[in-house]
């Protein structure tokens, strides 16, 4: 075997048909994280018949990274321990610490309780095979400690939005109708206009350690790729609904007042009534609550609010929410939800075969602080997917013990 370096067309032609393919193994993903400080190689990997049979986008900064491992079969002992051994050799010579894989090999498919729907049975010679020749597991982690998450939650897109939608969870069908009644609306915005991305990095800033660089990066690099989209509340809409519902419930009122009044003039029993009576007070004070908000809005600010954003990559027929966020102090107008919801029914409407959430916990039993993460992402009808995790191929173990404290109390992530 050869590791030679491959131009930037030859690696995306490779990498494009590959089993184990991801926005994260492209040359425009490679170009984002060169913005972030980090240089990059495109390496091939070829056999003694000079027949291309592995490749990776190689990014480094001090240690080498390849984001979601090799583009290479992973089951083969003989190519991987002949790959690690030629590998580590090319490392030692550039000085590197360490080498850091995540492949994106499936572990298993898990429903929103945790239980198993497929396994992949080759899981255990896999990681069999990595530990033999060098490379140091992470471990089956449960949260967010590895530097891309080994757990996400994806919407497979093979039926149509209307039973979709009566598949979602049922708080999160409410979110989004909540959403709908408060006047939210979501459009896509001109992703090269430099305020938009200003107002997008407001909702998202806080989430991840990023520059606006990195998303403006983002956009540059993968151009028609990439989209951003703002939920914002449109006042005259508001004002509709607003008054819709609350018009509807003064009617369902007072006739509920006048059951009640009936009812007491012959003696019978109210105790009904009157918890229905109840009900719909509370509910009228709701809607005219509504009501009053969306009359200020429409006088002060007719041309609406933006409150909230999301920047989602298209890649292999999938749609990837990479980042999303919203102004806290419309919490109560659930922008999230109907984001991920009119970007899933627009994207499925255009043939897409799948809609990737992003990260979420594995711990799907003990209360966490990232249960109602879980239980928002996985109510979109969606499936736990488990990764294999993450690896390090130690170069020089001095400098990697030494170099791994100093990046914990950092806490830098790639």
């Amino acid at each position: 075997m050869k590791i030679i370096t491959l131009k930037e067309e030859e690696f995306d032609q490779f990498a494009k048909n590959h089993k184990y393919k991801s926005l994260y193994q492209t040359s425009n993903y490679a170009k984002v994280m060169k913005t972030e400080g980090y240089d990059y190689h495109y390496l091939g990997f070829i056999n003694n018949s000079n027949d291309l049979i592995g490749a990776t986008l190689l990014l480094y900064y001090k240690v080498a990274y390849a984001p979601y491992g090799f583009l290479i079969d992973y089951t083969n002992n003989d190519l991987i321990e002949e790959l690690t051994t030629r590998l580590k050799k090319l490392l030692i010579k550039q000085k590197f610490i360490y080498l850091k894989i995540n492949p994106l090999v499936h572990c298993a498919e898990r429903d929103k309780t945790g239980k198993i729907i497929s396994y992949n049975p080759e899981i255990n010679d896999i990681l069999e095979i990595l530990k033999r020749n060098g490379y140091l597991h992470h471990g089956f982690n449960k949260y967010f400690e590895n530097d891309k998450p080994r757990w996400v939650a994806i919407t497979k897109l093979t039926t149509n939005n209307e039973k979709i939608y009566q598949q979602l969870n049922k708080q999160v069908r409410n979110k989004i109708n909540n959403a709908n009644k408060k006047g939210v609306d979501i459009i896509k915005v001109d992703k090269t206009d430099k305020e938009n991305l200003k107002i997008f990095y407001e909702f998202i800033k806080r989430k991840r350690k990023k520059s606006i660089r990195y998303y403006k990066a983002i956009l540059d690099n993968f151009k028609e790729e990439a989209e951003l989209y703002f939920a914002y509340i449109n006042p005259e809409k508001f004002v509709k609904y607003s008054q819709k519902y609350y018009e509807k419930e003064l009617e369902k009122n007072e006739e509920y007042n006048q059951i009640l009044q009936e009812k007491s003039r012959h003696g019978l029993s109210v105790k009904k009534i009157i918890n229905t009576k109840m009900e719909s007070d509370k509910n009228l004070s709701i809607y005219q609550n509504n009501l009053l908000k969306a009359t200020r809005l429409f006088q002060e600010q007719p041309n609406g609010i933006i409150i909230g954003g999301a920047l989602i990559i298209k890649y292999d027929k999938g749609v990837n929410l990479i980042i999303e966020g919203f102004d806290k102090n419309y919490r109560n107008y659930n922008p999230n939800y109907l984001l991920k919801w009119e970007i899933l029914k627009e994207y499925n409407k255009e043939g897409y075969n799948y809609f990737n959430l992003n990260g979420i916990s594995g711990e799907f039993e003990a209360k966490n602080k990232y249960s109602g993460l879980n239980e928002m992402k996985l109510g979109y009808s969606a499936s736990a997917i488990e990764y294999i995790g993450e690896f390090d191929l130690i170069i020089n173990k001095t400098a990697y013990t030494l170099y791994k404290k100093k990046m914990d109390k950092k806490g830098k992530r790639i």
